[in-house]
């Protein structure tokens, strides 16, 4: 074999054991602690070692340590399942449920906090029951904390008797626990769908998070806009007879939206602004779904609700974040 074509070979192989350690490392660093955290990177690092010299001296002896490592981490990963039973911070402690008779569609655990404080509330799970015949509104929510390139997506359907329900797709926290977009890789934490009142979940993030909030109206048809309830209902029933797993990338507030916004539209094209989920008005309106009058700098610059939510004190919340 020429020398170049040997030595990149050798850096090939290097690359691979290198990427490899590094992602192998990073997950047993989130899942272990303690003195198993430190065997399990310590075994990680001589078999990496031993994976490099045995290159050295036989391919076939190199890439063969190499894959019984890859097997043994790879194992030992497909036994971190998502579980229902955990002891979750009170927020996210109970996921939405849902039951369909008909047209009518009952919602379980339903939050509607009293909050006072970015973490204290005064807890209420209610049950609503919702008739899809009088399904007539969907807004799109986002709430930016930090980079305004990124924001959190919650989608409000709005019935004729005034009422509204709002669903946020979030992370499942434990008590006392934090996000991390490094462990939303690495099945760091469950993925829970989040059913709550306006009052609850949109004066959370205006008010006592201090987060720019911003509502759109969605243009759909009547039955554009049960289908896409019933996407939700669906969502819920599933990950109440199975959890799942937030993704940072392929399963967030903004990636399973749009799956479910596939039942509306099956070929809906694929976007970075799915990632880049602060520019999710542009792609909206890229669409043709998004409300407004106005060009779109206009309609984005309207769309803030921040004053109004926190002047809304002793009024009809969501008629007064509206506007109206």
């Amino acid at each position: 074999m020429p020398r170049i074509a040997r030595i990149l070979a050798h850096l090939i192989f290097g690359l691979v054991v290198l990427s490899g350690t590094a992602w192998s490392a990073t997950a047993l660093w989130l899942h272990l602690s303690g003195a198993p955290r430190l065997l399990a990177l310590a075994a990680l690092g001589a078999a990496a070692l031993a994976a490099l010299v045995l290159r050295a001296r036989s391919r076939r002896a190199g890439w063969g340590a190499l894959l019984v490592a890859a097997l043994a981490v790879g194992g030992w990963y497909q036994t971190i399942t998502p579980q229902q039973s955990r002891t979750w911070d009170r927020d996210v402690a109970r996921g939405v449920t849902a039951r369909v008779e008909g047209d009518i569609v009952t919602l379980g655990n339903v939050r509607d906090f009293d909050w006072t404080s970015p973490t204290e509330a005064t807890e209420r799970w209610i049950e609503r029951r919702h008739d899809l015949d009088r399904l007539e509104t969907v807004d799109m929510l986002t709430s930016v904390w930090d980079s305004p390139d990124i924001a959190h997506l919650l989608v409000s359907f709005g019935f004729a008797d005034g009422e509204h329900v709002v669903f946020s797709v979030e992370i499942r926290r434990e008590a006392g626990e934090r996000f991390n977009e490094i462990g939303g890789f690495f099945r760091q934490f469950e993925l829970v769908l989040i059913g709550a009142t306006e009052r609850d979940i949109v004066r959370l993030r205006t008010d006592h998070r201090q987060e720019d909030v911003r509502m759109y109206p969605v243009l759909l048809t009547p039955e554009q806009r049960r289908a896409m309830f019933l996407s939700y209902v669906g969502l819920a029933q599933r990950l109440e007879a199975e959890p799942a797993f937030y993704n940072t990338l392929t399963a967030n507030c903004t990636t399973v939206v749009y799956q479910l916004a596939k039942t509306l539209k099956s070929d809906l094209p694929l976007d970075w602004r799915l990632v880049m989920s602060g520019h999710l008005p542009e792609y909206l309106d890229s669409l043709g779904v998004l409300g407004g009058d106005g060009p779109l700098v206009d309609r984005i610059a309207a769309a803030g609700i921040g004053e109004r939510a926190r002047a809304a004190a002793g009024r009809e919340y969501s008629d007064a974040i509206r506007g109206r």
